[in-house]
């Protein structure tokens, strides 16, 4: 088996590597939105430690329930 036969996919190439390129871009966006929710919600709660008040207090534990 050649490379070339490999990427062509027996013909199926085109909707093959397009599904493969489309999960890819969704798992990416799953870790990224995790990353940033993740990253919202430290600083949210960092922000309310500094301030001495809990989540309910303020009105905002709704963010951390998202």
């Amino acid at each position: 088996m050649s490379w070339r036969t490999f990427f062509a996919m027996g013909g199926y190439a085109a909707y093959v590597w397009s599904a493969y390129g489309f999960a890819t871009v969704v798992l990416l966006w799953n870790v990224v939105s995790a990353v940033r929710k993740r990253r919202a919600v430290l600083a949210m709660l960092r922000e309310l430690a500094l301030a001495g008040q809990t989540p309910k207090e303020t009105g905002r534990a709704t963010l951390l329930s998202e």
